[in-house]
């Protein structure tokens, strides 16, 4: 009885499926997030304004300017605020060489308890860095026409078919096309704020996600340079 108990059981679990069948992230490539979907998102890091120490007329200005940004707008963008804990090992590692180089026995000495002072504060203090993304979207025409039972049916199938993969394809270079314009005005929107902003290349893209989904062990092992990954193809 107890067999056919644990029989029963695996066949209502079925295989196990990966997590990443369930993402709607398909692709990242050409500085470009390709959805399963065939939309495409753009992601801009902007740098933050300290609002409050700005004067009034420079705060009104700020606002009106904000405001002016948002009514040129005729598509949705996403604004993302992302805490993190703050990383500095690539100061650590840098302060550890500046020791390791200095002539003097004392200067080594104070630069190495310095760099270990620094590294500890910000592990017990549990400093946070804030970081802000506009994203820029695009979605094929097929994709914003899907009603409910469309969108249901495709979370029933999470996995990607190989005529999907190719459709999206087809569809890329025009759609980057008409994303690339939508980026110019959000673009020029923002530094029109006073917000300076940059786009993310292919591998801040995937350290993106990888850091976002995997935040403890992404402190450990950090993302290869894409262009060094060997891909072997079967």
């Amino acid at each position: 009885m107890p067999e056919y108990e644990d029989s029963v059981k695996k066949r209502k679990q079925g295989p196990q499926m990966s997590t990443q069948m369930y993402m709607r992230v398909s692709e990242i490539h050409d500085d470009t997030v390709v959805l399963k979907n065939g939309g495409l998102r753009t992601i801009l890091k902007c740098t933050a304004l300290n609002f409050n120490l700005k004067s009034e007329q420079e705060q009104n200005a700020l606002i009106s300017g904000y405001q002016a940004f948002l009514n040129t707008l005729d598509f949705p963008v996403q604004i993302v605020v992302r805490s993190k804990k703050m990383d500095i090992d690539q100061y650590i590692e840098k302060l550890k060489k500046l020791s390791e180089g200095q002539q003097n026995p004392l200067l080594r000495q104070q630069t190495f308890e310095y760099a270990d002072f620094i590294q500890k504060l910000v592990e017990y203090a549990d400093i946070m860095a804030k970081e802000f993304y506009v994203v820029v979207p695009f979605n094929p025409f097929r994709a914003e026409k899907a009603n409910f039972f469309d969108k249901f049916l495709a979370r029933l199938r999470p996995a990607d078919s190989t005529a999907e993969i190719k459709k999206r394809h087809s569809e890329f270079e025009q759609l980057k096309k008409d994303l690339t314009q939508r980026v110019n005005v959000v673009k020029s929107g923002l530094e029109n704020c006073g917000v300076k902003n940059d786009q993310l290349s292919t591998q801040e893209l995937i350290e993106l996600f990888y850091n976002t989904y995997n935040p403890q062990a992404s402190r450990n092992q950090k993302v290869k340079d894409v262009g060094q990954l060997n891909l072997e193809v079967n």
